[in-house]
């Protein structure tokens, strides 16, 4: 059956429907960057709240900046933006749900005009974001916002044509400071540490080499409240979209598969309203940070830790590796021994039933999370999942023998050939860059731990961490994967 508004009735009885109709909503939310996350996490909670029978006020405005959002509006509108949330788990407690929580969608492209109208409107209370690390235009090595972007420089000597999001950001908030209306506030859900800050950053630097009035009415004005967001969400592909057909008979033209697990962890800081979201499920808290640290560290730290040792051996999926008895005592090592030490308490969560669920999570088959997925913008991930705990080690005096094979095998996985002889393209912006950094095995240390934006300054002078480092590399390459974590866990015990 087609996903659409008049055909609700007619689909199965166990899938869940919205309990609203979209006529009863009105949009107080623009969300720039429509991805599956965005729709398994802020979309899905809000449509949750309305299922309760509140929250109408806001509704979702999907936002695109880039050209293949046309592909997703598109996809979206001829099914009335309505989407399939599809949970694949293990076990029988999953559910599939109909999502009617985004009622529209703005594309750059069609008319910057109206989308800076949209956001500038008094109704748009909150505009969150998902534009991943890399949309925020931060220097890794330095913090600094990198104003010198192409992207950026045109935004500046032309405010009213913006292509960027911060270039329509400001071109709203000045809208609305002149007109006076109230600010909105800018709420991050990517997964990057400290988001709201992060985002205040960016956008105060832009706003001050646009109009430093502008500036001074942002950052008294409009708030950016840190976030800690998790849920598992694979890209959607074809096969998923064809066993939601066979297995529950909804043709949908793009579904979000995702795992059962979500968590929300929200600062209450919000200038001009917000959801009632604690009543599903969200947690507000006045600080996010040891949640924050939390999830970076321990969850998306062990992906990158399994996900490219798992492309080299040959592996392809998540839930592959964690079958494989080596790599779960490999990915339980790191975190017991090298990231749970630097964690701080975590008010209400107990952590060693925190990795137990991950390993859960990371082991679930039925969502087939692809490790091409978590392999990929690796140049932007370990600045902020991994590079803290080694830098911690460095400081700590630890043992670099788990963290450094993370490096070594992201080292080798760039010269996209695995163990198997198995070609593979790179998924990141710098695989170029990357790529030439690993092109010379015997440069690989000199060149590849000497870029600063990726491992700051501390790592590369660490003699012990570039010994293990080099042990590792030589260790991939003449005993494999296997072999490698063989060594290094007899010398654990």
């Amino acid at each position: 059956m087609k996903l659409s508004k008049n055909n609700l009735s007619r689909l199965d009885a166990d899938i869940a429907l919205p309990a609203y109709t979209v006529e009863s909503t009105r949009q107080g939310i623009a969300h720039i960057g429509v991805g599956g996350f965005h729709r398994a996490h802020q979309a899905f909670y809000t449509d949750a709240l309305m299922n309760s029978g509140e929250g109408f006020e806001w509704s979702i405005c999907g936002v695109g900046l880039r050209p293949e959002d046309k592909a997703v509006r598109d996809a979206l509108a001829q099914q009335d933006y309505l989407y399939t949330l599809y949970e694949l788990g293990d076990t029988p407690d999953t559910e599939t749900r109909v999502i009617a929580s985004i009622s529209g969608m703005l594309l750059a492209g069609d008319s910057p005009q109206a989308l800076i109208d949209k956001l500038a409107s008094p109704d748009i209370r909150i505009v969150s974001l998902t534009i991943t690390e890399g949309g925020y235009c931060i220097d890794d090595s330095n913090g600094q916002f990198m104003a010198h972007l192409p992207q950026i420089q045109h935004d500046l000597a032309h405010p009213d044509q913006p292509r960027t999001v911060f270039g329509f950001l400001c071109a709203a908030l000045a809208r609305r400071r002149a007109e006076g209306t109230p600010a909105f506030t800018l709420m991050s859900c990517d997964n990057l540490p400290h988001n709201g800050a992060v985002t205040r950053k960016a956008l105060l630097a832009f706003a001050t080499l646009r109009d430093a009035d502008l500036h001074d009415w942002i950052k008294h004005n409009v708030s950016f409240p840190n976030a800690m967001v998790d849920r598992i969400t694979p890209m959607t592909s074809a096969a998923h979209r064809l066993k939601l057909a066979d297995e529950k008979h909804i043709d949908d033209a793009w579904p979000v598969v995702c795992e059962p697990f979500v968590q929300w962890v929200l600062e209450d800081k919000f200038v001009n309203g917000r959801p009632a979201w604690e009543k599903v499920g969200v947690q507000f808290t006045d600080d996010v940070t040891p949640y924050e640290e939390m999830k970076i560290k321990l969850l998306n730290g062990s992906h990158l830790a399994l996900t490219y040792l798992g492309f080299l051996k040959g592996y392809r999926f998540v839930h592959e590796t964690m079958n494989d008895p080596l790599f779960v005592r490999y990915i339980r090592a790191y975190m017991d021994l090298d990231v749970t030490p630097q964690l701080a308490s975590v008010p209400g969560i107990d952590l060693e039933g925190y990795k137990d669920t991950l390993i859960e999570r990371f082991s679930n088959q039925a969502i087939a999370d692809q490790l091409e997925r978590v392999c990929s913008d690796g140049s932007s991930k370990f600045p902020k999942f991994t590079i803290p705990t080694i830098n911690r080690l460095i400081v700590d005096q630890g043992n670099f023998e788990r963290a450094s094979l993370v490096v070594a095998a992201w080292a080798l996985y760039l010269k996209g050939v695995d163990e198997n002889g198995t070609t593979y393209k790179i998924p990141d912006p710098r695989a170029d860059f990357c790529q030439a950094l690993v092109a010379d095995d015997a440069l690989i240390t000199q060149r590849l731990l000497q870029v600063e934006e990726i491992f700051g300054v501390a790592i590369p002078k660490s003699a012990e961490f570039v010994a293990a480092f080099e042990q590792n590399l030589n260790d991939l390459r003449t005993l494999g994967v296997s072999g490698t974590l063989e060594k290094l866990l007899a010398n654990r015990l």
